[in-house]
């Protein structure tokens, strides 16, 4: 018997029921379905593109998702209680749920136009997202969240009782934490908001980090000693060490981009910048390891411009430990790791096969021998290139030290054999790995006949703990305290180590991540973590045990929030940029990371604002890098426009108060292709940023801009400003020293203060703020 096709049946017309196109349309020809190319770009990841005419607060992140509209709200008690919302052609009809205390809306179909109109604009453009309905306190859109702090201390602080001086001894007074009460909390978030400087303000700054290894007892926690102690004192530098000559030391130092005729590397030409004020600067000729202050150029200046030679991605400050402070002067150490070249452009995921020679280069800022006997040193300052690490794991990434001091006692005369150490630097370098080096202390390596202006060359052939990933390379790292340590991976990894037996014994070759997470779709370049201890099921913080929360932005455009117990990453935000840096600020109450167009922003990890962010500032470039400080609520940003700038995380809370919402910019490098020289300029005046409504629209926020207001999207790639760091491991006295490091192989420090807005202290003084003595004052008493 042939075979047979089954019969065809008719099936409904779906054009047809959604009212799409004439009758005669469709009896001719079938309806086609249309897609609108620029409302959906075809990516999982990206948002819906709204219609131009969305209002402005869905179009905003999540900072205006979550705030009212004020003027909508004042409009809806005038409307009838029987009228309802018209639709226009190209925008989402909407339809209101019933009150409960008003009448109910009519049940009328509506007319058949109209329905026809919704249907055609909901095929023809994606819908757009509604605001996520979160039951959180929203008084109005002229108000800002508060900074709500996560972790409470009870015990007393160290505050600063006379403003803080370079190479002097900090005058410490104890003081109650601004967690203490839920009274001082308000009181002291709101003084912060009043500071208008560049810097921190000295009167109000206090150590608010949280790490397990703080000593408990009833007197203890007063002391930063006690708060911050001394770790890894077993630890001993590995054996194998040998110190070089300049001449041997050339091939892990930074190099020219060009050879010479007979194919040999030579030292990177010196850089030539202007220094001094505008209108009368001065050509400085800055080789490989000099280093000039700028009060010589502009009388007054507390900063030190220095060259390592070829950019330098990686710069941190070493702790130290309180009481071993005065015995070398309140002396500073900064660890800076430069590229093999100016030229040097590294690539994500390749291994390169050791041996490659590199260096990491140990800074020190001291007084100046020449005025030891003074008694003042403030402004006789110098920064010094103290030793040269010589490696084998290439260039590298990203290197921070131990948070917590984990350098021998200074207070007494070595005589041991083996070198004190200076403390354990861990880093992700080109070779893929992430190493932990322990690094030598120059006192101990230096001769008495070598030159005091030049360095120290030690070659450190193997580290003490090196940690690879066969499948993956290591490119971002962050400690979570002494023995935890969280690498964030080119495949969207991130692993967890916990190196405290390893870094003991020196057994680590095979070790294994306690935790491996696949958080993102591509390499993770920025990670922190939130340093607060985890809770009990009673809501009791666990003081002793490790924190569980990761901050986290890749190459993929997501932010998330990670908890290590949980196998996945929870989004806050998706951008089309790079996530190029992150940093936990604790007195912002959560982590801080990069937004759609360059702007800087603020994420509550609170249980009461979760996911809650607030735009800090917007730089006129890509932001290279963002640093935040246990001290104080000052957040610095380098970005690829040149530029180094400053602002206060603590702002008012509350729009179009006194105190302006100032950003400072420290300092601004230019370059010029013709000449090849730099200009380096600052003391600029403080930009006051308008904070942009919700509901306004953006002709009028055109309007709005200021003239002088000029960005470009080309800059040379000689002046980003590569990393940005508060110095947060040296107390209350070295708070406000920051460390900048650009593309052109110029690093700067800068000495930072605050002002109060008229130089006047809220609260009366300090003791009232912060109730050391009984006062009858108002909670709200200052002006907005």
């Amino acid at each position: 018997m042939p075979r047979q096709l089954r019969a065809r049946t008719s099936r409904p017309n779906y054009a047809s029921l959604a009212a799409i196109g004439d009758e005669e349309d469709l009896k001719t020809s079938p309806p086609k379905p249309s897609f609108d190319e620029d409302a959906d770009s075809g990516s999982d990841f990206a948002p819906d593109k709204l219609p131009e005419d969305t209002p402005e607060d869905l179009q905003n992140g999540s900072e205006d998702l979550l705030e009212v509209d004020k003027k909508e709200a004042e409009e809806a008690p005038k409307r009838g209680k029987n009228q309802t919302p018209t639709t226009t052609t190209g925008s989402r009809p909407i339809s209101h749920l019933p009150s409960i205390t008003g009448a109910r809306p009519s049940h009328k179909p509506p007319p058949k136009s109209q329905s026809a109109q919704a249907s055609t604009s909901k095929t023809k453009m994606s819908t757009p997202r509604a605001a996520k309905m979160y039951a959180l306190p929203n008084p109005s859109v002229h108000h800002r969240h508060r900074a709500m702090p996560v972790f409470l201390r009870k015990e007393k602080v160290e505050r600063l009782d006379a403003p803080p001086t370079l190479f002097n001894p900090p005058t410490i007074v104890s003081t109650n934490s601004i967690t203490s009460e839920q009274f001082l909390t308000d009181r002291i978030s709101k003084a912060w908001g009043y500071n208008v400087g560049p810097g921190p303000v000295w009167n109000i700054m206090e150590d608010r980090s949280c790490f397990k290894e703080a000593l408990e007892g009833e007197e203890n926690q007063v002391n930063e000693s006690f708060r911050r102690p001394r770790v890894h004192q077993g630890v001993e530098v590995k054996s194998g060490w040998t110190r070089l000559n300049e001449c041997d030391a050339a091939r892990y130092l930074p190099t020219d981009a060009v050879l010479t005729d007979d194919g040999q590397l030579r030292p990177p030409a010196p850089v030539r910048c202007f220094l001094g004020p505008h209108d009368r600067q001065t050509r400085v000729e800055m080789a490989m390891f000099n280093s000039h202050a700028t009060s010589e150029y502009m009388p007054g200046s507390k900063s030190f411009v220095f060259n390592v030679g070829s950019p330098a991605w990686g710069a941190d400050w070493c702790p130290t430990y309180p009481d071993d402070r005065p015995c070398r002067g309140y002396k500073h150490y900064l660890a800076i790791a430069p590229f093999s070249s100016r030229s040097h452009s590294p690539m994500i995921g390749a291994k390169a096969q050791r041996p490659v020679p590199a260096c990491v280069q140990i800074w020190g800022l001291q007084a100046k021998r020449g005025n030891a006997s003074q008694t003042d040193l403030t402004l006789e300052g110098e920064m010094k290139c103290e030793m040269v690490l010589c490696l084998e794991s290439g260039p590298a990434f990203e290197i921070k030290w131990c948070p917590l001091p984990s350098h021998d006692q200074w207070n007494q005369v070595h005589m041991g054999e083996h070198p004190r150490k200076l403390g354990l630097l861990a880093g992700t370098f080109e070779d893929g790995s992430l190493s932990v080096y322990v690094v030598p202390d120059p006192e101990d390596i230096r001769s008495k006949d070598d030159d005091p202006m030049r360095p120290t060359f030690v070659h450190l052939p193997e580290p003490l703990l090196r940690i690879e990933l066969e499948e993956t390379s290591c490119w971002s790292l962050d400690w979570a305290n002494s023995e935890i340590i969280a690498v964030g991976c080119t495949n969207g990894f991130v692993a967890v180590y916990d190196i405290g037996h390893a870094v003991r014994t020196g057994q680590g070759p095979n070790m294994l991540p306690t935790h491996y997470i696949s958080i993102h779709q591509c390499a993770v370049r920025a990670l922190a973590w939130i340093r607060i201890p985890p809770t009990n099921g009673s809501g009791v913080p666990s003081i002793s045990d490790d924190p569980t929360f990761l901050a986290t932005g890749g190459y993929d455009g997501l932010e998330c929030l990670t908890d290590i117990r949980e196998p996945h990453g929870n989004i806050v935000n998706r951008t089309r940029d790079v996530i190029n840096s992150t940093t936990y600020s604790v007195f912002a109450g959560g982590p801080i990371m990069i937004d759609h167009d360059n702007t800087v922003k603020g994420y509550s990890v609170s249980p009461s604002t979760l996911g809650r962010g607030h735009v800090l500032l917007e730089p006129d470039g890509p932001v290279w890098s963002v640093s935040a400080s246990d001290y104080h609520a000052q957040l610095a940003v380098g970005s690829a426009d040149g530029s180094c700038v400053t602002t206060n995380t603590l702002k008012s809370t509350r729009r179009g108060g006194s105190v302006p919402f100032f950003v400072h910019k420290i300092f601004q490098l230019d370059y010029s292709r013709k000449t090849g020289e730099f200009r380096m300029l600052d003391h600029f005046l403080p930009q006051e940023t308008q904070e942009r409504s919700a509901n306004s629209n953006r002709k009028q926020a055109k309007k709005d801009e200021p003239e002088t207001s000029i960005s470009t999207g080309v800059w040379p790639p000689e002046v980003g400003v590569h990393r940005v760091t508060w110095n947060t491991g040296n107390g209350l006295g070295g708070a406000p020293l920051l460390a900048s490091t650009t593309g052109s192989g110029l690093c700067r420090v800068d000495w930072l203060l605050g002002r109060w807005i008229r130089n006047k202290v809220p609260y009366v003084n300090v003791p009232h703020m912060r109730k050391e003595v009984d006062d009858m004052m108002d909670e709200d008493s200052g002006d907005d």
